[in-house]
């Protein structure tokens, strides 16, 4: 273990999804500040026009465990795991069942090859602590957005108060999935692929706007609706497609492609998530934004976030793809600050959930 007053360090470990991510952080409890030394990565692609099963997930992050922990020590410069770290963070829920046990078996392993004890943390709340520890909001409105969780969120009382979330789907996945019926590629990701196909639409003299569902409903929305009607935009072009191959006409005011579809589900998705963020602005009383997950690294759903923000007199938060795609950096630091409370996660509790709201953690950690 550390010694009296020396840095704290903990090492996390991040599977709940298609991406392990090892990551090592140092708090310094004389000054308070962190210190990110190592946040290592690597993703499962799944061919174009398929999603990653489970099954096939968990064996990547088996594959690449010891491997990503072996990178990340040498990286941070810690050759004595054992005396130089405090404890070892990993994701306990919410998440894809068989990676996070994958992983979670891993961080078990580490906690009992090295002597030090566990930290389970909430995946939500890793994002929304890196958040706020990379931009130095104080106390923002948090929009989460992934693969897997859309939540409007605030702080109150110790607890990350959800106002607003997805009556279905997360919008990641809407994103994803409509990936897959255009047949766009998984590498890097299918969201950023399609927000360069939108990009080259928008750039176009006059952008095609298609409509499609417009589903909020309160502080809440609905992607599923949307994305159906999306895939049968995708249909009527490969049917217009076909009929272009067989020598038939298609009209140039009717013609469908990729990149208008791409711009138009964009565009759809993102205002009704930023009209959602300013009513719990106005809600709260806040005049900050944070835009966290993997979606947070979309430059449109930054930008008209941004304009909403600025007409209220306020700001937007927002960090790149090393902290907004899912990353050990994050399991370690939202775990430190656990520890550094007193919480521990005694081995024979130590399991994983795939659902674990935000909003039941108890975050000590703030006043």
């Amino acid at each position: 273990m550390p010694k009296p007053n020396a840095p704290l360090l903990a090492l996390g470990c991040e599977g709940s999804a298609n991406k392990i991510g090892i990551g090592i952080i140092s708090h310094d409890r004389t000054t308070g500040k962190s210190a990110i030394l190592a946040n290592i990565r690597h993703t499962f692609v799944s061919p174009p026009g398929t999603g990653f099963l489970p099954k096939d997930t968990a064996r990547h992050h088996r594959a690449y465990f010891a491997q990503l922990v072996r990178t990340a020590l040498i990286e941070a410069g810690v050759t004595n795991p054992s005396a130089q770290l405090s404890c070892v963070c990993y994701t306990k829920g919410p998440g894809m069942g068989a990676p996070l046990q994958a992983v979670a078996v891993g961080a078990r392993t580490l906690s009992q090859l090295w002597g030090l004890p566990l930290v389970g943390v909430n995946h939500c709340v890793g994002h929304i602590e890196m958040g706020r520890e990379i931009t130095g909001a104080a106390d923002p409105v948090v929009l989460y957005v992934s693969g897997g969780n859309t939540q409007v969120i605030a702080y109150a009382e110790r607890r990350y108060r959800i106002f607003g979330e997805t009556l279905d789907i997360a919008v990641g996945n809407c994103l994803d999935r409509f990936a897959r019926a255009l047949r766009i590629s998984n590498d890097p990701a299918p969201g950023y692929n399609i927000e360069l196909l939108a990009r080259k639409a928008a750039s176009s003299p006059s952008p095609k706007l298609l409509e499609l569902p417009y589903a909020v409903k309160g502080m809440d929305c609905s992607f599923s609706g949307i994305l159906t009607a999306a895939e049968l935009l995708a249909a009527q072009m490969r049917e217009q497609d076909s009929r272009v191959l067989r020598g038939e006409e298609v009209a140039a005011d009717e013609r469908l492609t990729p990149e208008a579809l791409c711009f138009s589900l964009q565009e759809t998705v993102y205002a009704m998530l930023v009209e959602i963020t300013e009513r719990a602005m106005a809600h709260v009383g806040s005049n900050q934004v944070l835009i966290v997950g993997g979606v947070g690294c979309n430059e449109r759903l930054q930008e008209m976030m941004g304009q909403m923000a600025k007409e209220r007199g306020g700001s937007v938060y927002a960090t790149d793809e090393r902290f907004c795609i899912d990353n050990g950096i994050m399991i370690a630091h939202a775990g430190l600050l656990a520890y550094e409370t007193g919480f521990r996660t005694p081995l024979e509790e130590s399991t994983c959930t795939q659902r674990f709201r935000t909003d039941e953690v108890y975050v000590k950690w703030r006043d």
